[in-house]
């Protein structure tokens, strides 16, 4: 361990692990990526939301196995190294880190268009579509979403280069607002069928389901761009060694936040399709969800004055804690990676005055800086990508553990072994394929920059094999192995 690291107190209990997930889940997913499945898929977004979860339900059986045999904090990246070889547990974590900075970059980009709506709706600015260029005198005009992604990213990356993580405490009380929040939005929206009125639900806007000349397949690409919606559970893992009794605690968060989520998910897609139709939410982009509430909440409140308000505020909320989540994500796979010199061993090092991960987390922010100049729908079907590939991985790292450690204590086993593991291959590998044709179709600029990003690490991942210090084992001391049962 590192010089100065402080062994993480186990103080989050089943509740704040499951709040965890959660709070990762519906937290920018539900409001960026909804304007862009219905795009894709028109009314049937709601199918493509049902069968992602679908889909992650079976890797998330994985993760509850290997995390109730492994209670080691790292997330997926952890389980790898734990099972695999160098290289392809660095492959893993360089994937896994890269996914969690792109998905920084997404859910700043979903930041912007919200929070120019939310100063729309008291009247401070036109609507976020009409909202001009910020004019600097030596930069060429930047668009004001783009300006205020970059800033979202910067204020939280100094935060949290110089302070330590919110309490699981904290995560809870937001994450319930959150869902609160859209529970309104269900609830209003729900009430305004028989309306009468343009933006009033109806099941009519449903019918047909399937718009695009490829029927029900051509639901298939949009599952691929919003498969990040889901891959919240990870973070759980993430936080393993602070989560009291993790080996049957963390399986439980896992379940229940997956649960959760896709009825969240399934109940404000249908009304945002129900209200807006799917060409209007498709229009709305990533500012979707605010736009179906501002036009079907009353008006003329006291003191928020226009009820869509509160929503456009929770999307604003919602998406700029999804950010602040990935940033603490992203800097703790390159700290692991750091740490078990994977990375440059300073990576794997805690600041002596701020106590934080720095060269970690100011890694990570070169990327999510840079990545909130790419159109949202690219920073979405990159990190989506990679985590289509990593889910493959830990699935692959469960039925090698499975075969060499038999004997191993699991309080948890994944039902219908091996089935179970080969079909949430199948499926991840299916929907990796396709969406690798849809990028090749339309979206050249994230295929090429996601290969890159592999050959890269490739070749980084030899230069640091070439040390000097790594080569002599001198990179920094080893991983402590995973607690001893006795220790639960």
């Amino acid at each position: 361990m590192s010089h100065g690291e402080r062994e993480p107190a186990a103080e989050l209990g089943l509740l704040d692990a499951t709040m965890i997930g959660m709070g990762a889940m519906i937290g920018a997913g539900i409001f960026v990526l909804t304007g862009l499945a219905a795009e894709l898929s028109g009314p049937a977004a709601i199918l493509v939301f049902a069968l992602n979860g679908a889909v992650t339900a079976f890797t998330g059986l994985s993760y509850a196995e290997l995390a109730s045999a492994i209670p080691k904090s790292g997330g997926g990246y952890a389980f790898v190294r734990e099972i695999f070889d160098d290289l392809p547990s660095f492959v893993m974590g360089w994937m896994l880190w890269f996914a969690y900075m792109i998905a920084g970059g997404l859910y700043a980009l979903g930041f912007a268009p919200n929070f120019l709506e939310l100063l729309h709706v008291y009247g401070y600015v036109p609507p976020p579509g009409e909202v001009g260029a910020v004019a600097l005198p030596l930069l060429p005009a930047i668009p004001a979403t783009v300006a205020l992604a970059f800033g979202a990213v910067l204020v939280l990356v100094l935060v949290n280069a110089v302070s330590t993580a919110a309490s699981g405490s904290v995560e809870t009380i937001f994450t319930i607002v959150k869902v609160s929040i859209l529970v309104i939005f269900v609830a209003f929206g729900f009430l305004s069928a028989g309306g009468g009125g343009e933006t009033s639900f109806t099941f009519q806007n449903f019918d047909p389901l399937f718009t695009g000349d490829g029927g029900a397949l051509s639901i298939l690409p949009a599952m691929g761009l919003t498969f990040i919606a889901f891959e919240g559970y990870d973070l759980i893992t993430t936080v393993t060694e602070e989560v009291k009794n993790p080996r049957e605690n963390i399986p439980k968060a896992i379940f229940a936040s997956l649960a959760v989520t896709v009825v969240v998910y399934l109940l404000v897609v249908t009304v945002a399709i129900g209200t807006l139709g799917a060409e209007g939410l498709a229009a709305a982009g990533e500012a979707g969800i605010a736009e179906a509430a501002t036009s079907f909440m009353p008006k003329g409140l006291p003191v928020i004055q226009n009820g869509g308000a509160v929503i456009v505020f929770g999307a604003v909320f919602s998406t700029i804690t999804a950010l602040n989540a990935v940033v603490i994500a992203s800097s703790r796979v390159a700290f692991s990676m750091g740490r078990e010199g994977q990375l440059l061993p300073r990576f794997g090092h805690i600041h002596h005055r701020f106590g934080t991960p720095f060269l970690a987390i100011l890694g990570s922010a070169l990327v999510m800086l840079g990545s909130v100049v790419l159109p949202t729908k690219s920073a979405g079907n990159m990190s989506s990508l990679f985590f289509l590939l990593s889910f493959i991985v830990v699935n692959g790292a469960l039925i090698k553990l499975r075969r060499e450690r038999p004997d191993m204590r699991r309080p948890y086993e994944v039902p219908y072994y091996p089935v179970t593991p080969v079909l949430a291959i199948g499926l991840n590998l299916l929907l990796t394929v396709v969406l690798v044709e849809y990028l090749f179709r339309t979206d050249l600029l994230a295929l090429a920059l996601s290969i890159g990003w592999i050959v890269l690490g490739v070749v980084g991942y030899y230069a640091l094999e070439r040390r000097p210090e790594v080569a002599t084992g001198d990179a920094g001391p080893p991983e402590p192995t995973p607690s001893d049962p006795e220790d639960d």
